[in-house]
């Protein structure tokens, strides 16, 4: 008998957006899939130059984690690819290079996963942040644990696309599951819900398993015994820290995102960065004055929300890790330790060691 995981936490952004197309256009996510991208297919022969060919984006924007890119850009990538070299190892490639270490707090999340349905439930959960091709979901059957990966924006690709991200959806996957096992497993099988015709003898080699096509559903399989192991790197303080964060992020995702939910969002994900107005202005393809009237408009300045961002951020790593306030203050943007004590009395009337010591007694 099949068991499903219950659906709002299997498939978690449909919270946020409708499933289907959640974020074609928007350039809200970073590039990491989109560098790690051209690096396979310059393993392959085919130039960065060829693969950005008409997104409005070269090699050094692809370089800057200040950039956001969007889901249908990474799509024009793979066309790109597709039509200089149709070769799979490619997309087995780019899977592979994707580790977990590739994507910011929701991957270090997934990396401190207590234990394998954990890792699941969080994967599932909060992948709305990793610039999602398909969607997740997974579940147990009789002597299964099931990955299973739902096309979201099929209509939006040629066909070759279309199969060029699945195989790419199953090596990534595949790639996190032994990163967090720290083992070189490999699937029990993989299911492709594409037409035989699509086959290639890389498939099987690639994955380490038997590849079925003509599927009714993208799955990759693996042993049930695996569903409560504990991971090698699973620590349960950390991962409540990092779900906090992503919690954070996700929330403010939404149908319509408010202007002051976008900037926060985009601080969040990188708040060493130090961004000003001009900065974050540039990012969303306006004047630093426009910014500050839409801002005044909704009775907010940009030093607030810039402010907020650090003081979520330093209090939950003051009252929940060991980090110094030297650590502290270099992850969340101060430009001096001093002045992040001094914000730490601010925030909370209190020194930056009677707030540790307060936590530490809680």
């Amino acid at each position: 008998m099949t068991i499903t995981k219950s659906i709002d936490r299997e498939a978690a952004p449909s919270r946020t957006r409708p499933p289907g197309s959640p974020f074609l256009h928007q350039k809200i996510f970073a590039p990491y899939k989109l560098a790690v991208l051209l690096d396979a297919a310059a393993d392959h022969g085919v130039s960065s130059d060829t693969v950005l060919a008409g997104a409005g984006l070269d090699v050094a924007r692809v370089r800057d984690p200040h950039t956001r890119t969007s889901i249908s850009d990474y799509i024009a990538a793979c066309e790109n690819i597709l039509a200089a070299s149709p070769d799979p190892d490619i997309a087995f490639d780019a899977g592979a290079k994707l580790h977990l270490t590739a994507y910011g707090e929701y991957g270090y999340a997934l990396m401190c996963s207590p234990t394998m349905r954990d890792f699941l439930d969080f994967a599932v959960r909060y992948h709305l942040l990793a610039t999602p091709m398909l969607r997740l979901e997974w579940r147990r059957d009789a002597d299964a644990l099931i990955w299973r990966f739902v096309e979201i924006h099929r209509d939006a690709m040629s066909p070759a696309a279309r199969a060029f991200l699945v195989r790419q959806q199953m090596m990534q996957t595949a790639t996190h599951m032994r990163d967090v096992s720290g083992t070189r497993m490999t699937p029990l099988r993989a299911l492709f819900a594409l037409p035989g015709a699509s086959r290639s003898p890389r498939d099987a080699s690639r994955l380490g398993c038997v590849c079925l096509f003509d599927q009714p559903a993208h799955e990759l399989h693996y042993p049930l015994s695996l569903l409560d192991a504990p991971l090698q790197f699973g620590n349960r303080l950390t991962y409540a820290q990092l779900e906090e964060t992503c919690d954070e992020l996700m929330g403010r995702t939404g149908p319509a995102p408010s202007l002051v939910g976008e900037i926060y969002q985009r601080l969040m994900r990188e708040p060493r960065a130090s961004r000003t107005m001009e900065d974050i202005a540039q990012e969303l393809g306006s004047s630093e004055r426009t910014l500050r009237r839409r801002l005044a408009n909704e009775n907010v300045r940009y030093a607030d929300i810039a402010d907020d961002v650090r003081r979520t951020l330093s209090l939950r790593y003051l009252q929940t890790s060991g980090m110094t306030a030297d650590d502290i203050a270099a992850e969340v943007g101060f430009s001096d330790t001093a002045n992040f004590r001094r914000a730490v009395k601010r925030w909370t009337g209190r020194t930056f060691r009677q707030v540790r010591r307060e936590a530490a007694d809680s």
